[in-house]
């Protein structure tokens, strides 16, 4: 045995807990095992019951609480909300299910074979009941955080350990007061209440306001972790367990990261590469092999073994028959509620000190731990491996195969980042996107070159940030407009991304010559954008659509990319168009399977659009679509919308998007495109005249 005095050092310490993180994954990858149970077992070597390396000091003890914090933050900040809301229902059932069958389980098995009394079998009770999402980190790299198995799983966590703290709570009041006292139970409920909508009410606002003021991507880490621990902090105050305020401020803090953001890459990067592995060794080096050879405690930890597995499968195999999944959704989850780690030992750690539980229920408690941490991850794997490639089977592969280039055109290092993040939240994360930032110059002063380089650092910068290769254009060529244009050529660009123009002159437009010239020049989807607070901090997304939007060619393409920056930023989007718009721009959603709260406002004029001006909020996005001359859409309403913008919106954020006109031609016409091949001609002058003068009549005629 190789004695602790060796390794007290903190350089030490941490040199070998990092190679653990980095030798583990990659010894057990090759066998085919789960990269946590890797962390466990390297934590009993390294432990005090095993080789003992190293010591479960003070150090183990606060990583592996934020560790352990960290994991059930990810868990809320994950979940995508609006297939949450889709799975509530069948999450509450699993949850009012893993919390009762295993309580009333446990307490029956406790009295009628262990000859246990009604406090001790509570206890018992609770722990099997209460489970930690260790085998979480697994469904993540599986990529099926959003599958319905894996949402139910987390709902029913919530349930599960809520309820179990509530019974523990009882258990322990019996035993003080020697009588069930309602009044002191019913005062942790209202806490309770009275806690989870104090951090429902004021964490979005707290939030909102500061992202708004500082946009660092430190300083806002730094404040995330700070609001999570906070509730962490304030949820053991009022007497529960300190993950759930974690979890709660996942979810309530879910809104404002966007899963596509810089944001999102470093809270995960951070807690995947430290944090959580930290706790997983921590687990390990908690767990003594020795008690194993002791008879009574193998009795016990094999009840208690079969109880804690049995009692977690039976309500994954009733959801999965109930709601119709497949035998993949049952195994994930049974894994993800199989393994108890923190609060079942809690709870016997707290039983012992009481008098409650017996030195051999504490030790069968830890082979219950070891082994269901150990068969958790497995189960998940093995689930998540085929739920993946069912979900891979039930989606278009047409989708997958769709190609996005988008060219990001950054004039100055101020704007650069938001015009990224822009581009990142409109990602197309169901086929190949690539990115291009591109800056034209049209002289070679070193103060035009500094100018290009810092803006496409500031570019690169950002999405290195949110892991996204970008790829940089520096252009020397006689105008903007031609260096756009031939990078569009060059790299066959699907969409370019601007900035707003800002009016210099009386005389100047409101979208200025060069956004004129380019629409004149190219027919590619054009996105202007003017925001004046952070992307994700913005309410809602107000999109005001044209008459006749529907039979241009890029329409499905522009509701894709307003579809997935709604679902990114979380927020409810709300579609101003024509009664016939409607359907068409259903279609895309539905047929997209895009998961985002949308609600229509029917106008046909624009008349309608004006009333818009004072329901337009300061922190809401309104987004125009547009037309060029000569195209379907494009009438003297159209014209008119510059000036409506510049007169009505100059300080709201606003996005102009102009879609593709005759972009490449698609095989099929589907619901959702009734017009996807491309047009060959335009409507005369004369019939676009006669057509509005009719509309006008018939707008008339129905007053």
């Amino acid at each position: 045995m190789i004695a602790a005095a060796l390794v007290t050092q903190p350089v030490s310490i941490f040199f070998i807990v990092l190679v653990i993180i980095l030798l583990a994954p990659l010894l057990l990858n090759r066998l085919k095992i789960p990269h946590i149970i890797g962390m466990i077992v390297a934590g009993v070597a390294v432990g005090p019951y095993g080789f003992d390396i190293l010591s479960d000091d003070s150090s183990f003890a606060i990583f592996g609480q934020v560790g352990l914090l960290y994991l059930m933050f990810l868990a809320g900040l994950e979940i995508d909300m609006f297939h949450l809301r889709l799975n509530l229902r069948r999450g509450l059932l699993f949850g009012l299910l893993t919390l009762s069958v295993p309580l009333l389980l446990g307490v029956a098995v406790s009295m009628a074979v262990m000859h246990l009394d009604l406090i001790t079998s509570l206890m018992l009770g609770a722990m099997y009941a209460a489970h930690t999402l260790i085998s979480y980190p697994v469904a993540a790299r599986f990529g099926i955080t959003k599958a319905p198995a894996v949402l139910i799983a987390i709902v029913g966590t919530i349930i599960a350990v809520t309820g179990s703290l509530l019974v523990i709570a009882t258990a322990v009041n019996i035993n003080t007061e020697g009588y069930f006292n309602a009044l002191a139970i019913a005062w942790l409920i209202l806490k309770m209440a009275l806690w989870v909508g104090a951090v429902i009410f004021l964490y979005p606002r707290i939030t909102r306001a500061f992202f708004k003021t500082y946009s660092d991507r430190v300083t806002q880490y730094v404040f995330v972790l700070a609001m999570v621990f906070l509730a962490a902090w304030t949820a053991q105050l009022i007497g529960v367990e300190a993950v759930l305020g974690a979890f709660l401020a996942g979810i309530v803090l879910n809104r404002y990261v966007p899963h596509g953001s810089p944001l999102m890459t470093s809270i995960e990067f951070v807690g995947n590469a430290l944090f959580i592995p930290y706790f997983l060794i921590g687990v390990g080096m908690m767990i003594n092999l020795r008690v194993v050879i002791d008879p009574d405690t193998l009795v016990a930890a094999g009840m208690m073994l079969a109880v804690a597995l049995a009692s977690k499968w039976i309500p994954a195999f009733i959801v999965q028959k109930t709601n119709g999944l497949g035998a993949s959704s049952r195994k994930v989850m049974f894994g993800l509620t199989a393994a108890h780690t923190a609060v079942a030992l809690a709870v016997v750690s707290l039983g012992y000190r009481m008098g409650i539980l017996s030195e051999v229920m504490l030790n069968a408690t830890i082979v219950v731990i070891l082994v269901t941490c150990a068969v958790a991850p497995i189960i998940t794997a093995a689930g998540a491996s085929r739920l993946k490639i069912s979900m891979l089977d039930k989606d278009d592969m047409i989708r997958h195969t769709r190609t996005n280039n988008s060219l990001i055109a950054v004039d100055n290092p101020v704007t650069a980042a938001s015009l990224v993040d822009l581009g990142l939240l409109m990602r197309n994360d169901r086929g190949r996107h690539s990115f291009y930032a591109i800056h034209v110059r049209n002289e070679n002063s070193v103060k035009a070159k500094a100018v290009s380089g810092a803006a496409l650092d500031a570019a690169l910068t950002t999405a290195a940030a949110a892991n996204v290769r970008m790829e940089q254009i520096e252009r020397y060529d006689l105008n903007t407009v031609t260096g756009i244009l031939n990078a569009i050529s060059e790299r066959d660009i699907t969409e370019v991304i601007l900035g707003m123009h800002r009016r210099s002159t009386v005389i100047d437009t409101f979208f200025g010559s060069k956004v004129e010239q380019l629409l004149r020049s190219t027919n590619r989807m054009l996105i202007i954008s003017r925001c004046y607070i952070p992307l994700n901090t913005v309410t809602r997304i107000v999109v005001a659509v044209p008459r006749d939007a529907q039979y241009e060619t890029g329409f499905s393409r522009w509701v894709r990319a307003v579809a997935r920056l709604t679902r990114q930023i979380g927020c409810r989007v709300i579609f101003c168009c024509h009664s016939d718009i409607q359907p068409l721009i259903r279609g895309v959603l539905y047929q997209e399977n895009y998961g985002v709260r949308c609600e229509f406002r029917t106008i046909d004029s624009l008349d309608a659009m004006i009333l818009l001006t004072g329901r337009i909020l300061d922190d809401d996005l309104f987004v125009v679509i547009s037309s060029r001359p000569h195209s379907v859409s494009y009438t003297d309403e159209v014209t008119e919308m510059p000036s409506l913008l510049q007169r009505n919106f100059s300080r709201n954020n606003i996005i102009v998007i102009f879609p593709e006109q005759f972009g490449e031609e698609q095989p099929l016409t589907s619901f959702s495109d009734p017009m996807a091949s491309d047009l060959s001609t335009s409507p005369s002058p004369l019939s676009k005249h006669i057509r509005i003068f009719m509309r006008r009549l018939r707008n008339i005629l129905r007053r």
